[in-house]
């Protein structure tokens, strides 16, 4: 599938409320469970949202639209969410993520980019040249990948207890993002 403006916006709006489905008012055994030693919990998860929410994305896509790839983008902590106050509920955070969300999405359709908007050109400090396009569609697929991170730590925590129909939950044979790289 090629990129599509409008088909990333929707699926972007919808990930402040599937987090809300899923978490809010889990018990807290839920809530603070992880897969391991370096692993993130659900909290960790929808705190990082949180924290691209306000350091990567929009600000990586006003960058490209100011300065093209004549200077690259700010360097991202990519897990700086870890090393802030953290003393937000998750209920707050899942407020704060859906109305941060929410501005960043309404930003974004008030640009009106056209197809040479989105094929102007970035310099990510690590993988050199890229799009609005490529930034806007890994901010897509990043939405998606820890939505399937967040569902396999809560998965794993049933392991044992599924017992033999262990064979056929794939999300429990998935090793896929979670940990520090």
């Amino acid at each position: 599938m090629e990129f599509n403006l409008y088909s990333s916006v929707a699926l972007l709006s919808r990930t402040p409320s599937a987090l809300d489905a899923l978490l809010r008012d889990l018990p807290e055994a839920w809530l603070s469970a992880n897969e391991g030693e370096k692993t993130w919990t659900p909290i960790d998860i929808v705190t990082h949202y949180l924290y691209t929410e306000q350091v990567n994305w929009m600000p990586r896509a006003r960058h490209i639209l100011e300065h093209g790839e004549t200077e690259p983008f700010p360097p991202f902590k990519r897990f700086g969410h870890l090393t802030g106050p953290g003393t937000k509920s998750l209920p707050q955070l899942l407020d704060a993520f859906a109305s941060a969300r929410a501005a960043s999405l309404s930003e974004l359709r008030s640009w009106s980019l056209s197809p040479s908007d989105l094929a102007r050109r970035g310099q990510h400090p690590a993988l050199g040249s890229t799009t609005l396009a490529e930034l806007l569609s890994a901010w897509t697929v990043h939405d998606l990948t820890h939505l399937h991170q967040l569902t396999r730590v809560l998965a794993v925590q049933y392991t044992e207890a599924v017992g033999p129909f262990r064979k056929f939950l794939g999300v429990l044979h998935c090793a896929g993002h979670s940990a520090p790289a």
